[in-house]
């Protein structure tokens, strides 16, 4: 019976091999294993696995104007994490709280962040308000994943990896 209801569900679009997630595995033999690659004009962060094959998830990335280009590393991992907003953010929000709670709805950062050793930048997931935003230009630079991919991304890399942001 289980059996059926999996079938039903792939069958409906409600599941797939990867959840319902925004990633699949795509052919990568160009990536080198070891980094995470973000391709702003795709909208698409880029994970190799070592055999020439990536998981592919899609992201927002920077608005025009905020985008940022070259390599960064991975300098903290953060689950549920608070969020301050920087003060570009803050001056073009003056409303916002000087922090949002971690786990709150409002909170932008979603269910984990990786914040990289360049400007107040991170690798985050996104609060639930904001999702139809993945795979647009809609940050202030930094890179946002549906919450079920940036746990998925989280577990796969450790802190030191090196992240090369492309145009």
């Amino acid at each position: 019976m289980k059996k059926y209801l999996v079938l039903a569900a792939l069958a409906a679009g409600l599941a797939s091999p990867l959840s319902a997630a925004a990633r699949e595995i795509v052919a990568a033999p160009d990536l080198e294993p070891g980094t995470i690659v973000v391709r702003n004009r795709e909208r698409a962060l880029y994970l190799p696995l070592g055999d020439g094959s990536a998981i592919r998830y899609r992201v927002a990335v920077g608005r025009p104007g905020k985008q940022w280009f070259g390599t960064a590393r991975i300098d903290g991992k953060y689950v549920e994490p608070a969020w301050s907003p920087p003060a570009e953010v803050k001056r073009d929000n003056p409303r916002l709280p000087d922090v949002i709670p971690g786990g709150t709805a409002a909170n932008p950062m979603g269910a984990r962040a990786m914040t990289l050793d360049r400007d107040q930048y991170a690798i985050h997931g996104t609060s639930p308000s904001m999702r139809r935003s993945i795979g647009t230009y809609a940050s202030y630079g930094c890179i946002r994943m549906l919450n079920e991919d940036i746990v998925d991304l989280y577990e796969r890399v450790r802190v030191g990896t090196t992240v090369i942001v492309l145009p």
